[in-house]
């Protein structure tokens, strides 16, 4: 393609995307599938236009900023999901797996913790429908280092790499209002230290949860 090999992976992209909707037509299941298109990450900005944009939001891929994170999702599902509709309510990749055990008249298992929570009502347009996370937490690996709670992101870790190109050095503990911030460009933390305060016993407490909840990869916890 004219865009190169970035150019070549979203014609690929776009094509495997194609083949699976004629599959599920010609199958005549296609009303009958609920299909989900979205990402794990921001783009890999180190290798430059390979790797994509995020823009306007900053950083991307191995950050904690919401560049790094914040994904758009593409839902279709005839007849159960309302053409057109837009949701901005905060959900992740972790909520899929209550999501679909409901839909298929399952539950999730009892015998350990669950992160994610069943957003049925955000995806089927439902009046009223909030997000069921009270605040979501931002990992880059194991370390957990930032935390949003309804407008407000709490964050301290290490910079992006635009900040790092311009001389900038160590780390950033700052606080964002996403509502009217989403480039998290402007740092509120002495404006509003009480509300820093508040998310950081929450990244305080769900890393405590956390550590005494945690699992190997791949492993579960023992029957009851």
């Amino acid at each position: 393609s004219e865009g190169g090999l970035y150019g070549d992976v979203i014609e690929e992209i776009d094509w495997s995307v194609g083949e699976i909707l004629a599959t599920l037509k010609k199958l005549g299941i296609d009303e009958d599938t609920l299909i989900v298109y979205t990402s794990d990450n921001g783009p890999w900005l180190s290798v430059a236009e390979r790797g994509g944009s995020a823009l306007p939001l900053r950083g991307g891929k191995f950050t904690t900023y919401e560049g790094g994170v914040r994904e758009p999702t593409l839902m279709r599902w005839p007849g159960r999901i309302p053409a057109g509709t837009v949701c901005s309510e905060v959900a992740a990749t972790i909520d899929l797996l209550p999501t679909f055990a409901r839909l298929a008249g399952g539950k999730v298992p009892a015998d350990r913790v669950i992160d994610g929570r069943d957003i049925w009502p955000l995806i089927a347009g439902e009046e009223g429908a909030k997000s069921p996370h009270q605040a979501f937490f931002y990992y880059r690996g194991d370390q957990l280092e930032a935390v949003r709670a309804g407008r407000w992101k709490y964050r301290s870790g290490g910079l992006d790499r635009a900040s790092r190109k311009a001389g900038r050095k160590g780390r950033e503990t700052a606080l964002f209002d996403l509502h009217a911030d989403k480039e998290e460009s402007t740092n509120l933390i002495d404006k509003h230290p009480e509300v820093a305060e508040r998310l950081k016993g929450l990244i305080a407490d769900f890393d405590a949860e956390r550590k005494a909840n945690s699992r190997p990869a791949g492993k579960t916890a023992p029957s009851r």
